[in-house]
């Protein structure tokens, strides 16, 4: 016999359950540009960590180690960020010179397509069917000959000149339409600026106030809850740094190996080319296409047959097998463990929910959200379903 208050309290812990989960899909969507930043601040504070408690070992304050810590951190960037303008700015100089070899290149190759479907067209279809489209083909040819040397005797009306207050009038809404243009378009950039501005403050209280708030999260357990506490966000912290080092030693060694092939083929800005195409070729999905675009762009300054691009986009095609295939599940798999169900699901979770922001974080969330349950007895089950 079935307990009607045992069913009772069933339903309402599922359908209360259901409802928490439905209400934190719509903070994510909704809050997303907050979220995504507070994600990207703990990752990069994971990952600044260690060099911070190196700090500290020399005898330096937390609060300064931090300081120290993220004032390289930015002058990194903006030494990156100042190379790689530097060579943007280069290559827009000679963008005149890329669309008029492109041009000639899709000139080419429409021309060895025509060429192509003469030759299947004069091999397929008899010559009694030939000759005739010939004929309606120079009847046609004919007749708009003849259309375009008949005098045209239709007078168009001269449009009315508007008096001068009607075009004021019209000026002032051109004006009003440009700046709303102008602000529409800076408006949708404006949060994603002003979310990235937070970013370095962020990291640098998660890494000041780390023991603070550690403390404090950890006061909240008791017990056995606490030392369960303290291995999830030790797990969670080891499972950020060991993907986002796995990744950068894997785009590093792609970015060395395209960027040596790249000199070797004699293409313009190699140096920026060959991390641009190693870093996006980890891109889940999507990372060959993108890996492959920067290279072949930059070869229309130096090939012009069709051939040298079938051998880039091989090449490049190569070294993504050989980094996902073997190196990836060396550097990477090994630290994350996740199944490849898990991943395709989560991938498509958060890219339904954060767009292509949430395709680049949709592994290392769902692995930290594993490390989670694989320190809680009771959700273990699900941390197997995750795992490999």
């Amino acid at each position: 016999m079935f307990s009607p208050v045992g069913t009772n309290q069933k339903i309402q812990h599922t359908s209360t359950s259901i409802l928490a989960v439905a209400a934190v899909i719509a903070l994510l969507y909704f809050g997303r540009a907050l979220c995504i930043t507070l994600v990207i601040a703990v990752m990069i504070a994971f990952i600044l960590e260690p060099f911070v408690q190196f700090f500290v070992r020399l005898r330096l304050p937390r609060g300064a180690a931090s300081f120290v810590v993220c004032s390289l951190a930015l002058l990194m960037v903006y030494f990156l960020g100042l190379g790689i303008y530097t060579e943007l700015a280069g290559l827009s100089e000679d963008l005149p010179s890329y669309s008029e070899r492109a041009n000639a290149l899709v000139d080419s190759v429409a021309e060895r397509v025509d060429r192509m479907e003469q030759n299947l067209y004069k091999l397929l279809v008899p010559k009694r069917l030939q000759e005739r489209d010939r004929n309606v083909a120079e009847q046609q040819a004919k007749q708009q000959a003849e259309k375009k040397q008949r005098p045209s005797r239709r007078i168009v009306p001269a449009e009315p000149v508007p008096p001068p207050a009607v075009q004021e009038v019209h000026i002032q809404q051109d004006r009003m339409s440009i700046t709303r243009y102008v602000y529409g378009y800076f408006s949708s950039y404006y949060n994603v600026l002003l979310m990235i501005s937070f970013v370095p403050f962020l990291v640098y209280f998660m890494l000041s106030w780390r023991d603070h708030i550690r403390k404090t999260a950890l006061s909240m357990f008791e017990g056995p809850g606490r030392v369960v506490a303290n291995n999830t966000w030790r797990n969670v912290a080891e499972v950020a740094r060991a993907y986002v080092f796995g990744n950068f030693l894997l785009g590093l060694l792609l970015a060395i190996a395209s960027a040596l092939c790249f000199w070797s083929w004699h293409l313009p800005y190699w140096l920026l080319l060959g991390p641009i195409s190693g870093f996006l070729s980890l891109v889940p999905y999507v990372g060959l296409p993108l890996a492959v675009i920067p290279p072949l762009i930059a070869a229309l300054a130096v090939y012009a047959n069709a051939t040298p691009y079938f051998v880039i986009a091989a090449t490049i095609g190569f070294f993504h097998l050989i980094a996902l295939n073997l190196l990836y599940p060396q550097l990477v798999g090994a630290r994350v463990h996740l199944n490849p169900l898990a991943v395709t699901v989560a991938l498509m979770f958060w890219g339904t929910i954060w767009g292509g922001v949430g395709l680049l974080l949709a592994i290392p969330i769902t692995a930290g959200i594993k490390a989670v349950f694989d320190s809680i007895e009771n959700l273990q089950p699900l941390g197997h379903i995750l795992g490999d």
